[in-house]
């Protein structure tokens, strides 16, 4: 349990430094881009300006993180149970915005403290609360909709930024953590990793549903940072990421509780999605502002 949950805080670490991190790079990218670039009928972002944003060195430093903060979230979805081990790693939250005052000059109103002193509340009485982990062992036909639904995802993901445009910042969010918590979901269900068979792996359904929910996740997790508030775009994410894996790991895998503390996980679990909730409401003061008409120098920003 310790380790798992060590892993899990470092996991959090990684993302939430590499949120802030793509955030800064996304933005020079867009600030350095002419004023109508990579926008599309929308005012939504396209293929071209996430190339733009990703060739940032800011950018590259913070996937890094992520792919880092993805091995180490790998490795605690296989140790707790998942309601815990995501809501962790969603802790994220708390690091992308104590840092997007420092790198990204904002600041935080007392409201969005607050929420942020709840998830970090809730977490602690989830750690609390966690008891033994399922085994991951489902029948193959649940290996094939966990493929099914996160192809969805990421085609309802797409959908989303093409036609709302720059609107598109909470649902980018919100459907990149559910693509993230349908990762965690395939690493804990994988078959091939203990012992390891690489036939066995490669045959698996629940291996190219986590390849497409990382690649997916990532590129609407970057979008949602360059078209909206960072705070609130990771929020979203937050909730996407911890509710609906959670809800999988007790329904579906076998997660527990401890005896007799599993009132104390609902509330934790509650109150850490509330205080995500109130971070994405109340973060909407550092997303990008439209230009005024005719403004060429405070055109909208481009976007991904």
């Amino acid at each position: 349990m310790l380790i798992g949950l060590l892993t899990a805080v470092a996991a959090s670490l990684c993302y939430g430094t590499g949120s802030v991190l793509q955030a800064v790079g996304s933005r020079r990218a867009a600030r350095q881009a002419p004023a109508e670039a990579g926008l599309t009928q929308h005012g939504g972002p396209n293929l071209s300006s996430t190339a733009q944003a990703a060739m940032t060195w800011e950018f590259i430093l913070g996937t890094v993180l992520d792919f880092i903060g993805f091995g180490l979230g790998a490795l605690a979805a296989r140790l707790l149970p998942l309601f815990l081990s995501q809501t962790v790693i969603s802790a994220n939250l708390v690091v992308t915005a104590v840092l997007s005052v420092r790198l990204l000059g904002l600041r935080l109103t007392r409201k969005e403290w607050a929420s942020i002193g709840v998830v970090c509340g809730a977490l602690v009485l989830l750690a609390t609360s966690a008891g033994h982990e399922g085994t991951g062992d489902t029948a193959r036909a649940g290996h094939w909709w966990l493929l099914a639904v996160t192809v969805a995802l990421m085609l309802a993901g797409t959908a989303a930024v093409r036609l709302l445009g720059a609107r598109a910042a909470i649902p980018a969010g919100l459907l990149s953590g559910l693509a993230f918590g349908a990762l965690g979901v395939g690493v804990r269900i994988l078959d091939g990793v203990d012992p390891f068979d690489l036939g066995t792996l490669l045959a698996d359904p629940a291996l190219y549903a986590i390849v497409i929910a990382g690649v997916g996740g990532m590129y609407l997790h970057t979008v949602a940072l360059q078209i909206g508030s960072v705070n609130g775009a990771t929020a979203a994410l937050v909730v996407g990421e911890t509710v609906l894996p959670g809800a999988i790991g007790v329904l579906w895998l076998g997660d527990a509780s401890r005896a007799g503390l599993g009132w104390l996980a609902v509330l934790g679990f509650a109150l850490a999605v509330a205080g995500a909730v109130a971070v994405a409401a109340y973060g909407t003061h550092d997303a990008p502002q439209p230009a005024p008409a005719g403004d060429p120098a405070r055109a909208p920003v481009p976007v991904p």
